[in-house]
């Protein structure tokens, strides 16, 4: 019963933040709950972050399957500053990721904070999900740095 009272509250909530995504999530989750599907929760958790990232991933790729993406383009990313620091950026973010995995082999429970932060941050600064092992990634960060500056943790 209580699964399904924080679902509405995230309805709710996805609703008055505007945000779409977070209130048909929290509803389709409430739907498989109240059509008595919960047997497919573990598998909707173990792969719905893939299917996530495989749509996010063909939309990212689009402009090269449209042709909208020429070779030229490959030679602008490695001759501009723009084009170098996203290749720094790309490779940024998948060590921050890598972090953000060791983080949750180390300490799973922090997946609750990574939960709530992730909804305050699509309703109170309108940010976009993009998955927990960046988010992950970004408290392992943060959580070295509170270490060495002292922090008692």
């Amino acid at each position: 019963m209580i699964g399904e009272i924080i679902l509405v509250v995230l309805i709710v909530i996805g609703v008055i933040g505007r945000s779409p995504i977070l209130a048909t999530a929290a509803c389709l989750l409430l739907a498989v709950k109240l059509v008595h599907l919960e047997r497919y929760l573990p598998t909707i958790e173990r792969r719905g972050l893939e299917l996530g990232l495989l749509f996010l991933t063909l939309s990212v790729l689009v402009p090269f399957a449209s042709g909208k993406i020429q070779l030229k383009d490959f030679t602008a990313v490695l001759t501009s500053w723009p084009g170098i620091l996203a290749l720094m950026g790309g490779a940024l973010a998948t060590y921050i990721n890598s972090k953000g995995l060791d983080l949750l082999k180390f300490d799973p429970q922090i997946v609750v904070g990574l939960v709530l932060g992730s909804i305050a941050g699509i309703v109170c600064l309108r940010g976009i999900p993009v998955g927990p092992l960046m988010a992950a990634g970004i408290t392992a960060i943060l959580y070295k740095l509170f270490k060495m500056l002292g922090g008692p943790l």
